[in-house]
This record gives C-alpha cells, structure tokens and sequence, in this order.
C-alpha cells in the first residue's frame, strides 16, 4: 500500500444529513487488539468479502467489471489470517450490481485456489445472473443456469451456496415451482450446500421469493425443502433482517442443519444464541469487522458469552448504519471503510458504485468506526477521510 497521504491537523468538519456540520477529532492511536489467530471452534464464521476495482481501467457503469485481483485476492488472505471463512462471489462482491457472471467466475477460481494454498474455508455462491434480465427465461433456463454455476463451484473445489435467483423469482408460478427446482439441484450436488434465503431489502426483485410475500407461507415451503433434502444441507442463511423469524426458523430445523444468520443487524444476540440454540455466521458486515469479529468468537470459545457481547454490540450501531435503507447499497460503506483501513488504495467500485450513499452517510460512518477504534492506522483514516472531504469541497 501506498504511503500515508499528508495529514491535516485539527478535528474534521463532517457533514450531517441535518446540513449542519460537526466537528470531530480522529483518534491518533490505535486500539490494540489480539493478533490474527486460527478458526473458531464453537461456531463457523465466514465474512462474505467486497471486491476491489481497478481504478484505471477504461470502463463504464455498464461494462464488464474491472477487478484489482491482487487487492481482491490479498483481502481474502486477510479474512483467512483471522481464521474466518470466506463466502465468495455473494452480494456483497457486487455480484448483479456491477460483477457480472463471467467477473465471478473469474474470481471464484482465483479464491477457490488461494483458499486451498493456505488450508482457507471457502463457500461460493452460485446462482442465475448469466441469464440476461426479460429474456422470457423458462423455468428449464432457469435450472440449466444454476446447474453451471453448481458444477464451475464444486470442480473448484469450493463448498456452494445455493442463492436466491432473480431469473426464478421472475418465472416460478408458486411455491411447487420452488420446490421443484430447488429439489432437482440439491440431487445434482455432490456435497452438502448452504442453502441462501436473500430479502427483498437486499434485492427488491426477490420480492415473493418462495411462492409468496406473506413470510409464514414463504417459510413453510423453505422449511419443507429443507426437511426432503436435509441430507444435501449443510445449512442455511437468512437475511430477512429479523430475529425472532430467524430464531423461530432455527428451532425448526432437521437434526445436522445448521442456521447461518444473515442479519447485520441482530448478529450478536443470534450467533450468542439460547438455551435452545445458536447461529452460525454468513455475514457481509464481518468484512470490515473480521478482526472483531474473530476476537468475540474465540471467546464465546472459551464460554465468556459476555465477554463476546462486550466486543460486538458495541458495532451494531456501524452495522445498522451501513445497512440502512436502502439495504442493498451497504456496499459502499463497506469498501469506504477497507480504504480507510488500509485494505485499497482507492475508494473506487465496480459499476460506480461508491456514488451510491451520500457524503454525510459515509462521514457518519468513518466516525463510528473511529470510534470503536476499528482501523490499524487511525492517522491514515483520518488522512483519507480528509482527502474525500476535500473532493466534494468540504475543509476543516
């Protein structure tokens, strides 16, 4: 990474949705936290991982995405030195905003095989986007694409995850539709899949997912998919955004079917769990929170439960921010803050999309995570932060 761009002095003047400013002085040294580490033993965390864009190349919103791979590539190695997971080519690698199937293709092989150099968990999403939107897609498209996404995962080497398609949600008619393909797929696999329940805050065109927008219906076809196939499930992730349906969901399951909670913002609660049990994890806000978020789990490890309530609840209030409504733009606070961090040189995305929040929302969110003493370099952030200020004629 580049050197430290020249540091201002004094508080930054940060804007607010209000209009009026405030001033804010940076912290100047950074927290100490325990070094990267090996995996967690009590639950299985994975982050699910931003792409970084190469800044230079010559493209438009609408070509194909330019990947930095060696960023990219070095940003997986930094979530696996903390001994989490890495869940490739989901939505929070842009994937249908910006990273086009053949971009994640590309980038599944490439993680799959840096995740086998250094004994990495690694699961991939596999999906429909390389069927072009309003085609008249049939339901057999529909299956044909999945199954190639399926078999590119598995001869890689990566455990998939069954996403949430955009193609079938625009084609199915009903929840037998659902069930028939979700069931043909699960025979097709080889090994047991993660099986991936994405809300329509996340994606509006998964409205009705599961034959109906009425979520105890859409559940009750979810669960009974689950139950035919529990042999070829390894688990499943929820990212409805809510905890007692993601709780009463989890106490439902088979035997040997684990929950992967997707929600950025009941996370520490639903990983602690109950008496009656817990969440594992698949989230995209353990990108910027991987090491927090593997030095809570190793508590929870040891059964400290508050111990790893007192390292993460304090990051909900970040969470919560960066996944605002809408939702599905939580992306672009999450890069900002790899930035800032020092993860990328550039606060660029694929497709344009760091355009996509406001100044004052990512100003809100350097301060947050400032706060809680998230970045290595606080002098850097600062300096960065500074840096975008200027751009958008903002000076201390």
């Amino acid at each position: 990474m580049t050197p430290h761009p020249p540091a201002g002095t004094g508080p930054l003047r940060l804007p607010t949705p209000g209009g009026e400013p405030v001033f804010y002085q940076p912290r100047t040294e950074p927290v100490a936290r325990n070094a990267a580490g090996p995996a967690p033993t009590s639950r299985t965390i994975f982050s699910a991982a931003h792409v970084v864009a190469d800044p230079l190349a010559d493209v438009g919103p609408e070509g194909p995405a330019a990947v930095d791979w060696e960023t990219t590539l070095a940003f997986r190695h930094h979530l696996w030195s903390h001994g989490l997971g890495v869940a490739e080519a989901m939505d929070t690698a842009q994937r249908g905003m910006g990273l086009d199937w053949g971009g994640a293709a590309e980038l599944i092989r490439r993680s799959a095989a840096e995740a086998r150099s250094v004994g990495g968990l690694i699961a991939c999403g596999v999906g429909t986007d390389q069927l072009a939107p309003g085609t008249g897609t049939t339901l057999k498209e529909v299956r044909a694409a999945y199954e190639e996404q399926l078999e590119l995962v598995e001869t890689a080497g990566a455990q998939p995850i069954l996403m949430a398609s955009r193609a079938l949600a625009a084609v199915a008619d009903g929840p037998e539709e659902y069930a028939e393909t979700y069931g043909h797929l699960l025979h097709q696999a080889t090994e047991p899949v993660i099986l991936h329940w994405l809300g329509p805050m996340f994606d509006p065109a998964l409205e009705g997912y599961w034959g109906s927008s009425d979520l105890d219906a859409a559940t009750e076809t979810f669960l009974s998919v689950i139950t035919d196939h529990a042999d070829k499930i390894d688990g499943i992730k929820v990212s409805l955004l809510d905890a007692d349906r993601e709780i009463a969901l989890r106490r439902r399951l088979p035997d040997g079917v684990r929950c992967y909670t997707g929600d950025d913002f009941n996370y520490p609660e639903l990983i602690a769990g109950d008496d009656q049990g817990f969440s594992h994890a698949l989230l995209g806000v353990f990108d910027p929170l991987a090491p927090l978020a593997a030095e809570a789990t190793r508590l929870l490890d040891t059964g400290d439960t508050d111990g790893f309530r007192a390292v993460l609840d304090p990051t909900v209030p970040l969470a919560r921010h960066l996944f605002a409504a809408p939702t599905r733009y939580y992306k672009t606070g999450v890069v900002l803050l790899a930035w800032l961090a020092g993860h990328q040189d550039h606060f660029t995305m694929v497709g344009g999309l760091q355009s996509a929040r406001s100044l004052p929302h990512l100003a809100h969110a350097y301060r947050l995570a400032d706060e809680l003493g998230l970045f290595p370099d606080p002098e850097l952030a600062a300096a960065r932060m500074r840096q975008l200020l200027a751009v958008h004629g903002v000076t201390s």
